[in-house]
């Protein structure tokens, strides 16, 4: 492969920036998992105005909408929260519960969680592209039986790369509204978006959206 070769001449530069792609992306994966999306703990009081949505939300909703007390875990939950029933807690800005990560993704390693699928996408492009470059394709069985499970593994990176590319654009466009994949798929549902005058009241702008989620 181009790696090999390159390696072989001396030059250490793109293998070296590919290997720690690739450790990137595993330290990426278990701190993602790891860590607290943005439970909501018991004894935390919820104040009017907090949190990262109800600023923004208050003056678009009716005022019989109340905040809610979590029929699971009993908390009083903050604006754009939801509890997961996998991780048993309440987590702020809920987007979704991911099981690649057996982790929910919310208000905390959301930011992360892009910087980890973008990581992500780039080593499988980079890793695609250096497994075709050794490859060299002769009509004859005995060629298909040495390169069957390499032929394979091709096939495993082309389909995670569509995945991590669909939920990286999905992620990006959502981030660009400012609303979540749990508002997104279950808007008809949430009382706050149900009952507002805007369909999104959480859309400031795609700028100001993705600045106030990355910065």
């Amino acid at each position: 492969s181009d790696l090999r070769k390159q390696e072989e001449r001396g030059e250490l530069l793109q293998p070296l920036i590919f290997v720690l792609l690739v450790l990137c992306s595993v330290l990426l994966y278990f701190k993602v998992s790891l860590m607290d999306p943005g439970f909501v703990k018991p004894d935390e009081e919820v104040k009017e105005g907090e949190g990262e949505g109800q600023g923004v939300m208050i003056p678009q909703i009716p005022g019989d909408i109340k905040l809610r007390r979590c029929g699971y875990c009993l908390v009083k939950q903050p604006m754009r929260a939801k509890h997961c029933q996998l991780c048993q807690h309440c987590v702020r800005r809920y987007d979704h519960h991911c099981p690649w990560l057996e982790n929910c993704v919310g208000e905390r390693n959301h930011p992360l969680f892009m910087v980890y699928l973008s990581v992500q996408l780039v080593v499988l492009l980079w890793g695609g592209h250096t497994a075709w470059s050794g490859l060299y394709f002769e009509q004859s069985w005995e060629w298909l039986q040495h390169n069957i499970f390499l032929l394979m593994s091709f096939l495993l990176i082309f389909i995670f790369t569509v995945v991590v590319l669909l939920l990286l654009v999905s992620h990006l466009y959502l981030i660009s509204c400012n609303t979540t994949t749990w508002e997104f798929m279950s808007h008809h549902r949430i009382s706050y978006l149900r009952h507002s005058e805007l369909e999104n009241p959480f859309d400031q702008g795609i700028i100001l959206n993705l600045w106030r989620f990355f910065c």
